[in-house]
């Protein structure tokens, strides 16, 4: 076996173990109901939450190592230290503006809200790239559902998340070459389309992965699974919008800062 191979295969095992515990985990909850760290089931979401967040980081790293190529660009330890700083805000940011900036929507079966979270996912993922952008935002929003009534949505909420990161960080830093960008309208423009790209990923998984979590998962009838799920998608779009011009205008008014502190990311050579 490659020695480059060890990496991914290892991360994709520890994903797929912290998947199995938590699908375990969660099943034993309504949801609306709050964990209690002395319910029996409690274990096997603790465990498969760090399983899974460990095996996420060893797995994207594994896979971008992967793919790196020899003109690829690489990080002194100063900046690699910076990028997780930045990081950890964008995190940090993510779990506030959903926590104490939400609008909620109680409904019988679950819950939506209104909020602005997945604008730092969008922004971590253009500053940082995909892998790590996504990675802040998805821990932070993750982490928000724990300490919420959203608890049991946390293992969906971390997957979809980590792809709206994924995909804004491919299109801005794959496709359009943001970073070597200069021209303020091309800028304006290559922003927008992968900020939407990511976010419009999400208008339409988000309601349909929720739809089979709540049905096949938690037991909810079909007819109410799918009433849930057309009410999240007009908070989805709404969030959509609303994040999507949150990020790109916050992305153009940093960016200039950025540069002239010394603290932007260049993805590109």
């Amino acid at each position: 076996m490659k020695k480059n191979l060890i990496q991914p295969i290892i991360g994709g095992a520890l994903t797929l173990a912290g998947l199995i515990l938590n699908i375990v985990g969660f099943t034993g909850y309504t949801p609306a109901e709050k964990i209690n760290a002395d319910d029996p089931y409690f274990p096997f979401i603790l465990w498969g939450i760090f399983a899974l967040l460990i095996g996420l980081v060893v797995l994207i790293s594994g896979i971008t190592r992967l793919k790196q190529k020899e003109n690829a660009v690489t990080y002194t330890s100063s900046e690699q230290v910076k990028r997780m700083a930045q990081a950890a805000l964008f995190a940090a940011l993510s779990y506030i503006m959903f926590t104490y900036f939400k609008i909620d929507i109680n409904l019988p079966g679950g819950s939506t809200a209104f909020h602005l979270g997945n604008t730092f996912v969008v922004l971590a993922a253009l500053l940082l790239g995909g892998p790590l952008g996504g990675m802040a935002g998805a821990l932070g929003l993750t982490l928000a559902d724990l300490t919420t009534i959203y608890v049991t949505s946390a293992p969906k909420t971390f997957f979809l998340k980590l792809c709206i990161g994924l995909i804004t960080g491919f299109v801005a830093h794959k496709c359009f070459h943001i970073t070597k960008i200069t021209d303020k309208k091309k800028l304006a423009v290559a922003t927008t389309v992968s900020a939407g790209a990511g976010l419009l990923f999400n208008v339409v998984a988000d309601p349909l992965v929720g739809y089979f979590y709540k049905m096949y998962l938690f037991g909810i009838p079909q007819d109410a699974s799918k009433a849930l799920a057309k009410i999240a998608t007009l908070t989805t779009g709404v969030n959509a919008a609303l994040s999507l011009l949150c990020a790109v205008l916050l992305y153009l008014a940093l960016r200039p800062v950025l540069i002239k502190a010394d603290l932007f990311t260049k993805l590109e050579k």
